[in-house]
């Protein structure tokens, strides 16, 4: 690096080898540094330019042109640990989130996850933090953020992944190069509550659900779900092409999913213009489905309301790919359940005979009375009603596969199988799955007096009663005397 103590000792623009950082006075008047720190996108060198106004003296001088020198040095830092911004138009945080999204993750990710971005983006991110210059966003905007979110009334599990869509999106922007660190992964989440652990379903508990799921239609599909803890996309996306009647042994492959419909139209604002919401809902709406919260009015560009586009395509129930390698499984099912679902299969035969052309054939293990899949909401519906039938307390249809995991660890089963029986990827899923019920903890009360007092008199029996009475010694140890 070229260095001069006064400007008159510099010749003007005199710079330094190609490629090098350079620092020079300049004719205008100026120090200037220059440092390499790249390739552009355009394929040209990215070569960041630093300047500053000479002093009116030579100590002043020699001032200005150390600080430049410092300004140089650090940028070359930056470049050799590889976190120097990225050259190119300032990113917002709206813009680089908008393009994370709709650019990066969607073509990457499943349609849940990208479902999740976009409202987490959308709804929250934007609106709060979409302001903001990319480069300069700092952790306490989003937990500024956070705080509103939470006082709006967004429960803290809910702005949790708001934190963690967040650090994501970052993270990417980090990682290439566009920012020089993760504000988002130093900002502090709002504390979580801990939520009361779930109890799985006792024995009594299945019992009473599998005869009462036996006396309906399709009851057979929430036997499995009890019996194997298999997930509620999967079940309603079994096919008998994957049952081998030989072996019993039913693979899990894909799953059934509702998505929204697309627009396939040219102009999807006008395609839904019919059912644009114009103006706000009233105080007191009283609307069904407006429950949880009415929905805002449309934007000037709303592209919603495909369902209702005549050239409407991706949407409705659609097959999808399990969620991991791991949930590609094949199940052995007990002898008792395959007879059920057996049965099943010849009372599906005859609906099929008594529909005739209306029956729609699909090839699901589990359908409607004219052969059509079934959706997550009617199953959620009849799982619902089958819980107040079986006088089983009310819970969330998914603590049938936290039941079903619960049943593996009561058998002892090794982890390692549990694993591939559940379609775990991850042992800690075990922790989260696995509960511990009193069943359990009488059995290892068993185990302990089997082992310890196996032959004897138990402690606090008859026998120690009776010596306590002999030596006038009460049950705290203190005699009677005092």
């Amino acid at each position: 690096m070229a260095k001069k103590d006064k400007p008159e000792d510099v010749q003007p623009n005199s710079r330094s080898a190609n490629g090098e950082s350079s620092i020079y006075y300049g004719a205008d008047g100026y120090w200037h540094g220059r440092v390499t720190m790249g390739i552009r996108d355009d394929g040209k060198p990215d070569r960041r330019h630093i300047m500053r106004k000479a002093g009116p003296d030579g100590e002043e001088d020699l001032k200005t042109r150390d600080k430049v020198a410092k300004l140089v040095r650090e940028l070359e830092k930056q470049r050799d640990q590889g976190t120097a911004k990225k050259a190119g138009p300032k990113w917002t945080v709206e813009k680089w989130l908008r393009h994370w999204v709709e650019e990066i993750a969607a073509p990457t990710v499943r349609y849940k996850t990208i479902t999740t971005y976009r409202t987490v983006v959308y709804k929250h991110l934007i609106p709060g933090i979409g302001a903001h210059r990319l480069e300069r966003i700092e952790p306490e905007h989003f937990e500024k953020l956070y705080k509103k979110l939470i006082a709006s009334g967004l429960k803290p599990v809910s702005v949790h992944q708001v934190h963690r869509v967040a650090r994501t999106a970052f993270n990417e922007a980090l990682r290439r190069g566009h920012i020089g660190r993760n504000a988002a992964a130093l900002a502090k989440p709002p504390m979580v509550d801990d939520e009361e652990e779930l109890i799985a379903y006792t024995t009594a508990e299945i019992q009473r659900l599998l005869t009462a799921a036996l006396k309906r239609r399709n009851g057979c599909r929430f036997v499995l779900a009890l019996a194997m803890g298999t997930r509620q996309g999967e079940t309603l996306g079994f096919k008998w092409e994957r049952l081998d009647e030989s072996t019993r042994v039913l693979k899990v492959r894909k799953g059934l999913q509702f998505q929204k419909w697309q627009h396939g139209c040219d102009d999807p604002h006008e395609c839904g213009a019919r059912l644009h919401k114009t103006k706000p809902c009233k105080p007191g709406c009283k609307l069904k489905r407006h429950q949880k919260a009415c929905p805002p009015p449309c934007g000037p560009d709303c592209t919603k309301h495909a369902s209702s586009c005549p050239e409407r395509h991706s949407g409705g129930l659609v097959e999808v790919d399990v969620k991991s390698k791991a949930g590609r499984r094949s199940l052995v099912l007990p002898g008792p359940l395959f007879s059920l679902v057996m049965k099943h299969k010849a009372t599906q035969d005859q609906e099929r005979r008594t529909a005739g052309t209306e029956w729609h054939e699909g090839g699901w293990m589990f359908c409607q009375p004219n052969g059509r899949p079934i959706g997550a909401s009617a199953d959620w519906a009849e799982w619902k009603s089958l819980l107040a039938e079986a006088d089983v307390r009310d819970e969330k249809l998914h603590l049938a596969r936290h039941t079903a995991a619960t049943v593996l660890a009561l058998l002892n089963v090794a982890p390692r199988v549990a694993m591939d029986f559940m379609g775990w990827s991850d042992p800690s899923m075990m922790l989260r799955y696995q509960h511990v019920t009193e069943e359990m903890r009488r059995q290892v009360a068993d185990g302990i007096d089997g082992l310890l007092w196996a032959g004897t008199d138990a402690p606090g029996g008859a026998q120690e009663d009776r010596d306590a009475e002999e030596t006038g010694v009460d049950d705290d140890g203190e005699s009677e005397l005092n």
